[in-house]
């Protein structure tokens, strides 16, 4: 299954902001930009930006484009349904703050062991393949968070799915936590086509620790995010490569090594392995700031255990000095410090990376506190 004719998507989970909601004008000009290079696939989920997400589809490209201009993915997420009878209504919901009448796909949303559970009790799976039946769905898969030997059962019991979502990068590669590469090649084991989310893991590889970095450096001109999203990219039967794009830098840099898109060289992938054995050496929360812990299940204390994690990966890794600032004056001011925690555990429950976040936000305390 071909999904689109270039292999890179624009994910709507990382949006420019502007008084706390997206920059409508913003996304707007990137929409315009990204489709004028030849792409078309977009990417959304109900929990991006607390809702918002799906709105700035509806105004920055479906009330702008004719719809066989753009592909749209969005997602049935765990929180917003308590029964099957709720799946239906939520699913026009989606439709109509999208301001579409069908979706080109459909994902049952970050599966694992702790919500495939639920998914099956509520027949979710049984429900999207109703709508599919009815057009309102054109292909239907599921984004994964979890082991391999979980996403096999999930693919025995559904043979159905067409496309799996699975986190992959290199760095991820290999890690026994991840499952990036089982996970991968379960994928192709089962012939499914795979979209890669995280491919520059939430940033960490962007700015990458100074050893790291000269690495890059001895090879040329090209960016840090252009390495990793072409790694991910160069693996046979992945079909797209997803990245959340907050500002038109972004947007430009990731359009010029995409639109005409070249595997990585022998000499660029021995980098990548030089690159990949410092993080190893490195001893970071690899957190991705997907924002599911805070955004998904509220925390009760308003932590912004994200923001807490990347001022102590700031700190502690890359030897920034002014984190203190950052977390005493702008991500604790109004709400938790990490030692404020109740230890409910809600967070984890939902944390794709299965972080023990409870045992984390001690590590953080004990930095900044």
């Amino acid at each position: 299954m071909k999904l689109s004719d270039k292999k890179f998507g624009f994910g709507f989970m990382r949006l420019p902001l502007k008084d706390g909601e997206p920059d409508k004008k913003l996304v707007c000009d990137m929409v315009d930009y990204f489709i004028e290079n030849g792409f078309t696939y977009f990417d959304t989920a109900h929990g991006y930006h607390n809702g918002l997400s799906e709105i700035a589809i509806r105004d920055c490209l479906t009330s702008r484009y004719p719809r066989e201009a753009y592909t749209i993915t969005d997602k049935l997420t765990e929180p917003y349904f308590k029964t099957q009878e709720d799946i239906r209504p939520f699913f026009e919901k989606q439709l109509e703050w999208c301001g579409v009448e069908y979706f080109d796909y459909y994902l049952m949303h970050a599966q694992g062991a702790d919500n495939y559970p639920k998914f099956k009790r509520c027949r979710a799976y049984e429900t999207a393949l109703e709508l599919k039946a009815e057009g309102k769905i054109r292909h239907f898969g599921i984004s994964f968070h979890d082991t391999a030997d979980m996403l096999k059962q999930i693919l025995d019991d559904y043979p159905e799915i067409e496309v799996v979502q699975i986190q992959f990068n290199y760095v991820d590669y290999d890690d026994t936590a991840v499952q990036a590469k089982k996970c991968y090649e379960l994928c192709k084991e089962y012939g499914k086509s795979v979209i890669v989310m995280e491919p520059v893991k939430g940033g960490s590889l962007v700015n990458l620790p100074e050893k790291a970095q000269k690495i890059f450096d001895e090879l040329g001109s090209g960016s840090n995010a252009s390495y990793a999203i072409r790694f991910a990219a160069g693996f046979d039967g992945i079909e797209m490569v997803l990245s959340g794009m907050s500002n038109m830098e972004q947007l430009e840099d990731n359009v010029s090594f995409m639109k005409d898109f070249k595997p990585l060289s022998d000499t660029e992938l021995e980098a990548i392995d030089r690159v990949r054995e410092v993080f190893k050496s490195l001893d970071m929360i690899p957190c991705t700031a997907c924002r599911y812990c805070i955004e998904e299940n509220e925390c009760p204390k308003k932590i912004l255990i994200p923001d807490l994690f990347a001022c102590y990966n700031t700190k502690t890794v890359f030897k920034n000095w002014n984190q203190n600032y950052y977390y005493n004056t702008v991500y604790t001011v109004n709400n938790g410090k990490a030692s404020e925690c109740i230890k409910c555990g809600k967070c984890e429950k939902v944390c794709p990376q299965h972080l023990p976040i409870r045992h984390l936000l001690n590590d953080v305390a004990k930095e900044f506190e």
